[in-house]
């Protein structure tokens, strides 16, 4: 029996393991040293206090996420039976070792295995044929799942039926195409038609985002545009019950579209549709630009917070509602009936929006809350965030390379420390009548509300800078002018026009949602306005930003002074951000486009095509905040029909070559020649020609000596299913050096493919 004052230690919890005593300091003690027995003794007693019960579960989906991470790395497919058999068995190793002092150890390895077997499963599972190369008029019928209106096309994902295609028997089984504004077919419809297939596009320079890998989770294989007329013809079967329920959703947003539309038009149409259906379709660009630079971009996309405003207004309704019946609020849980109401509302929330991952996220971490309430659970801790984390990443692996993902939680992550730790140590003072003055007059919530958005938007700055090149400092100030509107006004007044919709007795919730609208947008275009408030981060890898993921966890999870060790972590992951060396050239993955740094320091684009989202995104990349149609970029580049040349910095000529004849030329006088077709094998430049884009993709180059060092968007041996290797075009190193001019090939006529590119 334990003794009086003694704390009892707590066993076969999981998050407890045996920990050894520290035994006394002996010996001889050299002078000036007699405060590091002291220093170890207090960082022993520190890590005992992480140790205690309950520290490990939330440690757990971070070994998940590991795992995950590590699959997405990985240069080729691993292979499902081993990496399932090895999970399995670490498994095993940690449930046997539960009572040793190894437990700790060998339950993260565990979860790290799990976590690469579940991501492994998945890709398995869904495995699906992705377009290799470019289909011209594509024959295609089938079925159409999903429908996005936007601001300039239209654009429908297909279940193929039937494909037909000259040359090439690929089979694709959805496809996402294009259509011109308007046009696009209703969900559930059977249509026929003709399309220009590509493949999935692929990340725009080394180390951006893959859009290919999202869209092979998706199960899309292909995008493109229609070519001609879209038919509508019988179907040869029903399609499904999963195409029947999608028809009917997308027909019930179009309803609540069409009411809102009543009474509201232009952007504050668009955002009230946006804010209940998911449908971010003709929000006007100057808007939209305002409400990404002042922070409140976050609004626009159905996220935690929307789900949390759902579930959290029900809840009180209901629960108020409630309460005003003696007989239920007496004898009955009324508590968990507005919590069960509410699970009901966020599900409904869910399917109506489209339910995508990131909204999937959003409503399996509300869901946990509101269940934990229901069983009379604290609902806002470290557990339920790491319950949804692992619900989320099992359900979803891809997820945790997704922004979304990685900023939601980073900033849940931050909330749930403050509510944890913050709160008590904030308002623990003693309650003096100046404090419950200020307490009175809501000083307390306006304060609460203050640092909630300083720590989310701290927590999502690595995040935003990584894949968005650019940081909001007036973020916080964005969103205490605006976020309290949104949470009493614009999302309460929709949940009650969605309610008095089928009463006929709406078009009052929408005006009031359309008044907190207009001030919101009022917000963010002044913050947008404000001097400094777009701040360029230029790219770097994926190493500081894991770094700083890691700074951000220590800080969240830990409960002693250590946590302070991850403020020094995520100090050091910014200042290695920053530091990071930018590209001397950029090159599409086309070989179209070359983005070249001159000896202003700036990049000076050569561009054989118009791709503009191309090059906004090498310019953000480079913190430039010039436009893609700024004139100025094509300064010091001189173009004629057959191609382009611009200086580096030290003079040397970097050209692109736009037609064969150029070659020559381009051979004997540039240092670098960049051109779509196969260059001759006597170029005495250093070479980019087809056959290394079409293996590699875009490219990345930076100075080394004479040379150039190599980054590829497909580095050497990678072989993922949502970017396959091309076959039989050759391997090619991580480096370009310069070379002596080589004999004059005898034959100097030109490939069939270097003609039909001609062409």
């Amino acid at each position: 029996m334990a003794e009086p004052g003694r704390p009892v230690r707590a066993q076969g919890v999981v998050g407890t393991w045996p920990v050894g005593r520290a035994a006394p300091a002996r010996g001889f003690v050299p002078a000036g040293f007699g405060i590091w027995p002291a220093i170890v003794e207090t960082l022993r007693e520190w890590a005992r206090a992480e140790a205690g019960p309950g520290r490990l579960l939330p440690w757990v989906p971070v070994a998940f996420g590991d795992g995950i991470a590590l699959y997405f790395a990985a240069d080729h497919e691993p292979v499902l039976w081993v990496v399932a058999t090895t999970a399995a068995a670490l498994l095993l190793g940690a449930i046997l070792l539960r009572r040793s002092r190894l437990f700790a150890a060998a339950l993260m390895i565990a979860a790290v295995a799990s976590g690469f077997a579940v991501a492994t499963w998945k890709t398995a599972r869904i495995a699906h044929t992705v377009l290799a190369k470019p289909l011209y008029s594509v024959s295609l019928s089938g079925f159409v799942e999903t429908r996005d209106i936007r601001e300039r096309t239209d654009r429908f994902v297909l279940r193929v039926t039937a494909m037909e295609a000259q040359r090439s028997d690929v089979k694709l089984e959805r496809v996402r195409l294009s259509v011109r504004k308007g046009t696009a077919p209703e969900v559930g419809s059977f249509v026929q038609l003709k399309a220009r297939l590509m493949p999935p596009l692929s990340p725009m320079r080394p180390g951006s985002y893959d859009f290919s890998r999202d869209m092979f989770f998706q199960g899309i294989g292909a995008s493109g545009f229609v070519m001609g007329a879209i038919t509508a013809s019988i179907p040869p079967d029903e399609g499904g019950l999963r195409l029947r329920y999608a028809a009917f959703m997308q027909g019930l947003r179009d309803a609540i579209d069409a009411r809102i539309r009543v009474t509201l038009e232009g952007d504050n149409r668009a955002i009230a549709t946006a804010l209940l259906t998911g449908r971010r379709d003709t929000i006007s660009t100057p808007v939209n630009d305002a409400m990404f630079v002042s922070g409140l971009g976050h609004v626009l996309s159905i996220s935690g917070y929307h789900m949390a405003v759902v579930a959290g207004v029900v809840f009180f309704a209901v629960r108020a509602l409630l309460a005003l019946i003696p007989g239920l609020a007496v004898g009955f849980a009324i508590k968990k009936w507005s919590a069960a109401a509410a699970l009901v509302a966020a599900a409904f929330y869910l399917l109506l929006s489209g339910a995508e991952v990131a909204t999937q996220r959003s409503f399996f971490m509300t869901a946990v809350v509101l269940i934990a309430v229901m069983v009379d659970r604290r609902a806002i801790t470290f557990r339920t965030l790491a319950v949804a984390a692992l619900i989320v990443l099992a359900l979803a692996p891809e997820a945790l390379v997704h922004p979304s993902f990685q900023m939601s939680f980073a900033a849940t992550l931050g909330l749930v420390a403050l509510v944890q730790i913050g709160m008590p140590n904030l308002f623990a003072s003693p309650d003096h009548s100046a404090t419950a003055r200020v307490a009175l007059w809501g000083g307390r919530e306006i304060a609460m509300l203050f640092l909630a958005s300083l720590i989310a938007g701290l927590a999502t700055t690595p995040y935003a800078a990584f894949h968005f090149h650019r940081v909001t400092p007036y973020g916080v100030l964005a969103n205490l002018g605006a976020m309290p509107v949104v949470s009493a006004l614009v999302m309460p007044a929709g949940l009650l026009g969605l309610l008095a919709a089928p009463f006929g007795l709406d078009g009052m919730f929408w005006w009031l949602m359309g008044l907190g609208i207009d001030w919101m947008v009022a917000v963010s275009r002044w913050v947008a306005a404000l001097p400094g408030a777009v701040g360029h981060i230029p790219a770097f890898g994926i190493a500081p930003l894991i770094a700083a993921s890691l700074g951000i966890i220590l800080m969240g999870l830990l409960r002693t002074p250590l946590r302070w060790g991850g403020a020094v972590v995520l100090l050091t992951a910014i200042a290695w951000g920053l530091s990071v060396r930018q590209p001397d050239i950029l090159i599409a993955g086309d070989g179209a486009s070359v983005a070249v740094r001159g000896g202003d320091g700036r990049l000076h684009l050569i561009r054989a095509g118009k791709d503009n989202f191309l090059l906004q995104e090498w310019l953000a990349a480079d913190a430039d905040p010039r436009d893609a149609g700024n004139s100025a970029l094509a300064e010091a580049v001189s173009c004629d029909e057959a191609g382009c040349v611009t200086p580096l910095a030290d003079g040397r000529l970097v050209a692109l070559a736009s037609r064969i004849d150029a070659l020559t030329d381009d051979c004997s006088r540039a240092a670098l020649v960049v051109t779509s077709r196969s260059a001759p094998p006597d170029c005495a430049a250093m070479v980019v020609d087809r056959q290394r884009l079409v293996r590699q993709g875009a490219l990345a180059l930076t100075q080394r000596g004479d040379g150039f060092a190599v980054q590829a968007v497909r580095a050497r041996g990678t072989n993922r299913p949502w970017s396959p290797a091309a076959a039989g075009e050759g391997d090619f190193e991580g480096a370009l050096m310069p070379r002596a001019a080589a004999p004059r090939s005898k034959d100097a006529t030109p490939s069939e493919a270097d003609l039909q590119a001609e062409d």
